[in-house]
């Protein structure tokens, strides 16, 4: 761990309140620190340094922080706008935003009485136990036990990736679930001893919550498998406290403007963002939270959310965008190997 990471895990540990504040641990990021009050992680598109969400700082430093991260963006020659932030910072005064989506939220502290009120998650839990699907947390410990785990989780991420219609995103969405696995928290699902499924969870350390980032399964993994992963991470939440859970963002979802709305259906064929939504909405979410992408008054929505995909891109958008349409031969030939039981672990 190099110093910036571990002043950035530091600061994480103490502020971190949004469900993007362990996100900013990623790979590829940069780190721009505040004298003493805080930090911003960022994306240098080239034009732009995109945040990832909001400053890493005391709620009340969180305003003060950003105008001084524009500052120092515009000295550097850069634009700069902060993509998935929530509510404090979006209404805060010099600042514009863009409404992009909005995250679900449960309370795990309900979810007891939740799941006995919930019968199709029940009917799911059944279908995974008649299947012999069990779940259990994955230490690290267990990885110096069994040598095979950590090949048998990398390989459901690999195939989880190739099934994708889009290349790997960078920024805030990069796939690596045993990543400072000391502080995450990772269940994983089994079958005759094979692991068909991996959930992900980061801890949202001054909000007293968790962010469920990564559902991970293989195309064969029986019915009721990710609800066995979200089910047992949701009551082990509750029995240490926790009080508050996200399934994380749902980009496009609920009230966004119509443009968007037309990106959503334009968009269909390379990511089902509806069906995203639906996964999430069928656990039934206490309540959903708005998330922002939040820019300078001087600047313009357009430019800012350009500087936002290129951040997820990870260069230019027509480059991505070609390495979509060539990747589309290679799904099909991976969904032709699982169809004939050759692609990853059978469940």
């Amino acid at each position: 761990m190099t110093a910036h990471e571990a002043r950035a895990v530091e600061l994480v540990r103490r502020y971190g309140r949004t469900g993007t504040a362990f996100q900013v641990l990623n790979p590829g990021l940069a780190y721009w620190f505040d004298a003493g009050q805080g930090m911003v992680a960022y994306m240098d598109t080239g034009g732009a340094w995109v945040a990832a969400g909001e400053p890493i700082a005391p709620l009340e430093a969180v305003e003060p922080v950003a105008r001084r991260f524009v500052a120092a963006a515009h000295a550097a020659g850069r634009r700069a706008s902060f993509f998935g932030t929530e509510e404090s910072l979006a209404r805060a005064t010099g600042f514009r935003c863009l409404r992009l989506g909005e995250q679900p939220v449960w309370d795990p502290q309900q979810w007891e009485a939740h799941r006995r009120a919930h019968r199709s998650l029940r009917e799911q839990l059944r279908r995974a136990r008649a299947k012999g699907v069990t779940v259990r947390e994955l230490t690290a410990a267990d990885l110096q036990h069994d040598s095979t785990l950590h090949g048998q989780v990398d390989a459901v991420v690999r195939h989880w990736l190739a099934t994708r219609p889009m290349p790997p995103m960078h920024f805030l969405v990069e796939v690596a679930p045993l990543r400072w696995l000391t502080h995450r928290r990772v269940y994983i699902a089994e079958r005759a001893g094979v692991v068909i499924a991996v959930l992900s969870c980061a801890p949202v350390p001054a909000r007293n919550g968790w962010l469920f980032e990564h559902v991970l399964r293989n195309p064969d993994a029986p019915n009721g498998t990710t609800d066995a992963l979200i089910d047992a991470a949701m009551r082990a939440r509750a029995r240490e406290g926790v009080t508050w859970v996200t399934l994380g963002f749902a980009p496009l979802s609920g009230e966004v403007n119509r443009a968007l709305r037309w990106a959503r259906r334009l968009s269909q064929p390379l990511f089902n963002f509806s069906g995203l939504t639906a996964f999430k909405r069928k656990f039934r979410p206490q309540h959903w939270e708005p998330i922002y992408l939040t820019y300078p008054s001087e600047s313009g929505p357009v430019v800012a959310l350009l500087d936002g995909l290129r951040a997820f891109a990870g260069g230019a958008l027509w480059r991505f965008g070609l390495r979509a349409v060539l990747r589309r031969p290679v799904r099909a030939l991976v969904r032709g190997d699982a169809a004939r039981g050759t692609a990853g672990p059978r469940a």
